[in-house]
């Protein structure tokens, strides 16, 4: 297995100068816009996958 992959965009101004951030594993700082964020997976969906029929375009709301 391999670490997790580092994120590429910052979610807030969509900047890429990130670097890892001192207060622990996930959490990163992005340079550009002077935010912190972290990230962590929180788990797997009980309901699983949901596959698009061919041709179709899933779900409307």
């Amino acid at each position: 297995m391999s670490e997790r992959a580092a994120p590429h965009y910052c979610p807030y101004c969509g900047d890429e100068d990130l670097r890892p951030s001192e207060e622990g594993h996930g959490t990163w700082e992005c340079a550009a816009c002077n935010r912190a964020f972290r990230l962590n997976f929180l788990g797997l969906l009980a309901s699983g996958l949901r596959h698009r029929p061919p041709g179709g375009h899933g779900e409307e709301i």
